[in-house]
């Protein structure tokens, strides 16, 4: 009865501090100049090499489906990827301008795209 106990009261002690833990703020990092300079147009984006850090400011036309999206700006358009995870909770609808950051992902025999790591709507 001892050994329940002991081991009960050690599951409810990790549960507590596992939830405290997923409470805490993200904590911060580095703020002041990138290496990218700024927002990319997509046509630009597209003669970019591969893994270059860009910033596109536009709007996601729709879906395509298995986390692809159609982005367009006013020189074009791109498939973009955003895992489910880099959305931060943030509902983007057709009418919204958004910045994205993220890096060019050339594959052969492939359209380029961007994969997402950041997304954040404009005001």
């Amino acid at each position: 009865m001892k050994k329940i106990m002991t081991v009960s009261a050690l599951v409810l002690m990790l549960g507590l501090s596992g939830n405290a833990m997923a409470q805490m703020p993200a904590k911060g990092g580095f703020q002041g100049p990138s290496a990218i300079s700024g927002p990319s147009k997509v046509s630009d984006v597209k003669n970019m090499k591969d893994d270059t850090q860009v910033i596109m400011v536009g709007k996601i036309e729709k879906s395509l489906g298995d986390e692809k999206y159609l982005f367009t700006d006013a020189s074009g358009s791109i498939t973009i990827e955003i895992d489910d995870d880099d959305w931060n909770g943030l509902t983007v609808t057709p009418q919204n301008t958004i910045e994205v950051t993220g890096e060019v992902d050339k594959d052969m025999f492939e359209p380029v795209r961007v994969d997402v790591e950041r997304v954040s709507i404009k005001k």
